[in-house]
């Protein structure tokens, strides 16, 4: 009887314990606190890439919208400024057009060459020079005109300080001005009264034939320039010279 109560006893324990281990798997997979919070926790650590983004787009409207924002801006002012450049060189090339109208600068001394004379195709019948041509050239850098008609003076034995004037006789209109570009050249036509005759001929006025290596040719505004013949030397009568303004076209 004693074991048999032993045995009941023990069957009423082992009862207990599976009663006791059935309501437990029972809680364990309906217990919503407790089941889903141990699953999360792993998620929770992938959380800080999501944080990021979060970061980021308070920092994207503070810093990265304003970075976005300063670059369009730049861009912006840069387009603006750029714009403004090829305004102000728009304003250049206006001022360039301005300087081409601006005041008209005289060629000065140091500004031109004398060429030596030419005889021309169309002069007087005779012996001797009859008629030349003299051009002047602007070598400076920057433009500048010459304006008017030339003087005109034979050196005596070659030397200028015993220059001796021509009667100038103009013919032709003058030019107001004739503006020369670096490198460009004005003309002038120089008639003689022709010496007639053979060798040293003779003049028909009855005065005596002059002949001079040099003449001395003066632009006005731009000093006096002692020239040769680039073949022979310079023979007229009377001592008086005709003379064309200064012009872009070269006489014949």
């Amino acid at each position: 009887m004693q074991h048999t109560a032993g045995i009941s006893r023990t069957a009423a324990a082992l009862a207990t314990v599976l009663a006791a281990a059935a309501l437990m798997a029972g809680c364990t997979p309906t217990g919503d606190g407790g089941g889903a919070a141990a699953p999360s926790a792993p998620g929770a650590a992938s959380q800080p890439a999501g944080a990021t983004p979060s970061g980021g787009d308070k920092g994207g409207t503070t810093s990265g919208a304003g970075s976005a924002g300063s670059t369009g801006g730049a861009a912006s002012a840069g387009g603006s400024t750029s714009g403004g450049s090829g305004g102000t060189g728009g304003s250049g090339g206006t001022g360039g057009s301005g300087g081409t109208g601006g005041p008209q600068k005289p060629c000065s001394v140091d500004d031109v060459k004398v060429s030596e004379g030419h005889q021309t195709d169309v002069r007087p019948s005779g012996t001797g020079t009859g008629a030349a041509v003299v051009s002047v050239t602007n070598t400076s850098s920057a433009p500048c005109k010459v304006y008017g008609y030339p003087t005109v003076a034979a050196a005596g034995n070659g030397s200028p300080e015993k220059n001796k004037p021509l009667a100038t006789t103009h013919t032709g209109p003058a030019a107001t001005n004739v503006m020369l570009a670096p490198g460009a050249r004005a003309w002038t036509k120089l008639t003689f009264v022709q010496v007639q005759g053979e060798a040293d001929g003779y003049c028909a006025s009855g005065a005596t034939p002059g002949s001079y290596p040099t003449v001395v040719i003066g632009v006005l505004g731009a000093g006096k320039h002692q020239i040769a013949m680039d073949d022979g030397v310079f023979a007229f009568c009377d001592d008086k010279v005709t003379v064309t303004a200064w012009s872009s076209a070269k006489p014949s």
